[in-house]
């Protein structure tokens, strides 16, 4: 009985947290369902990441105003779906896929590319059967590296 309201209560405060910040559906690509994916999210990500998604430095990875940066260098789409947290999460490959997409508008919508083509459960399927293990934290900064590259370059 406890969880059941604890439950509602998540989905109470995730309805009025997230219904105004985004406008609806069609304002997150490869979303079907912002609240759901914002539990997801609360539930699987959070406890790591925090609720702003800035992470802790000596053990998980900032997300917020970074995660969409990734989607602008090669390999770094491909990144984001074989992290251990997001690879290994305790959610189907759907499920997994809107958290994704979700994090990515939530987080870092301003380095979200206009051509972004949302994942999908089959991509995050492929994906989640290669994760980064040990090798994630220099995957990683390559990958940042490239970032900082690619902005020098079109300056």
């Amino acid at each position: 009985m406890k969880w059941l309201a604890v439950s509602a209560l998540i989905v109470a405060t995730g309805a009025a947290a997230t219904a105004p910040a985004f406008g609806g559906v069609e304002a997150m690509p490869g979303v079907a369902d912002p609240l759901r994916a914002r539990q997801n999210w609360i539930l699987q990500c959070q406890g790591c990441h925090r609720a702003d998604a800035t992470g802790t430095p000596q053990t998980t990875p900032t997300m917020a105003g970074v995660i969409g940066q990734f989607l602008h260098v090669p390999g770094g789409r491909e990144y984001l779906g074989q992290v251990p947290g997001v690879a290994t999460a305790a959610l189907t490959d759907a499920a997994l896929a809107e958290v994704l997409n979700w994090s990515l508008t939530r987080f870092d919508a301003a380095h979200v590319p206009d051509d972004f083509a949302p994942y999908t459960p089959a991509e995050i399927g492929r994906l989640r059967k290669k994760p980064l293990r040990t090798e994630a934290a220099t995957v990683r900064a390559d990958l940042l590296a490239r970032v900082v590259a690619a902005r020098e370059t079109k300056k």
